[in-house]
């Protein structure tokens, strides 16, 4: 490991053009000289080595260990996990004018010095994620899945939707931006009161999706959405969904229902079977999975320390192993100190 780190810094210094690299008179190689007069001094890499090990030298070694084996255990998303580096840096790259705008806020608010190596980063930490959701989704049990599926998994549902949308710009005042809310929560209230009163509801509702509907994407057909479920629309609209399956094929919303969208009014029609267990698996241990990693603070540790035991990771240098011990004991107990 020791010469791993030695190597890097090495060529790191040649990409910043020190040319070619002097020799102490013991053979170990210089990082820089000093020379005034008749002295003359270097600095060796053994020396830059020693200095940057308590600082950096442990930060370097984790993140060495980890590229090495997630690279080796999960070779099949390194290609996605490059992808979601290159979109992640493509998006930020949106916020700026020039390229040394970004790397200027990089420098600032990172360790990095240049754009790549902070590509570098989020690519090794997209390895990480995906190991972590890997290893949690490996501890769901049969019975956890099976508890899930009669409890939780639910059957797709046909829903029609109006969407009021509150009309707030940043320009106004709070008691404004209150007013535009309750006007909207009003309308919304509203078209409840006009279902109630009509023969035919679903009729009544695709007639007031036109006249009323702020979601352009669904009043072109007359406010379906389809058939849906958990996790075929966005995080957005669970609150939504947790309010459609508490209704009965025919029914509407009879209370506003308040999401970050708007306000909305739901017409559920029609549902499916739910689907087999066999059919849904994947999935439930997906999201039973997250839930475990947004439950255990300490899984994201737990989860890259089982990679690096199943690998049987030792850290021959002293220093950086106790360091590292140091380290993991602080990250599983929920310690800050170093």
């Amino acid at each position: 490991m020791k010469k791993k780190i030695i190597l890097v810094m090495v060529c790191l210094l040649a990409l910043c053009g020190c040319g070619k690299i002097p020799k102490l008179q013991d053979g170990k190689e210089a990082v820089v000289t000093f020379k005034k007069d008749d002295k003359e001094f270097m600095l060796s890499a053994e020396d830059l080595y020693k200095e940057l090990k308590d600082s950096y030298g442990l930060d370097a070694t984790v993140n060495l260990i980890d590229k090495y084996i997630l690279e080796q255990e999960f070779a099949d998303y390194i290609e996605t996990a490059q992808q979601n580096a290159e979109y992640y840096l493509d998006a930020l790259r949106e916020s700026y004018d020039t390229e040394e705008d970004l790397l200027n806020d990089i420098k600032k608010y990172t360790s990095f010095q240049t754009i790549e190596a902070y590509q570098a980063s989020l690519y090794l930490s997209f390895m990480q994620s995906h190991a972590v959701t890997e290893y949690a989704k490996s501890l769901v049990t049969d019975e956890e899945i099976q508890k899930y599926y009669d409890q939780d998994a639910k059957e797709d549902v046909e829903i029609y939707q109006i969407l009021i949308t509150p009309d707030v710009t940043d320009s106004m005042t709070s008691d404004e931006k209150a007013a535009k809310e309750e006007e909207a929560k009003n309308l919304a209230k509203d078209i409840i009161k006009q279902l109630d009163e009509a023969e035919n509801k679903l009729e009544t509702f695709k007639s007031l999706v036109k006249e009323h509907s702020d979601d352009e994407a669904s009043k072109e057909k007359d406010g379906n959405l389809g058939y849906v479920n958990y996790n075929d629309l966005d995080e957005e609209y669970d609150e939504l969904l947790d309010a459609v399956y508490k209704l009965q094929n025919g029914e509407y919303s009879k209370e506003v229902i308040t999401t970050e969208l708007g306000y909305h009014v739901i017409y559920r029609n029609a549902s499916k079977e739910k689907d087999a267990l066999e059919d849904i698996k994947d999935d439930i241990i997906e999201t039973l999975g997250n839930q475990k990693i947004a439950n255990d603070s300490t899984m994201s540790t737990t989860g890259l320390k089982y990679y690096r035991d199943l690998y049987n990771m030792d850290i021959i240098d002293s220093e950086i192993d106790r360091q590292y011990g140091i380290y993991m004991t602080n990250l599983l107990t929920g310690s800050t100190t170093n």
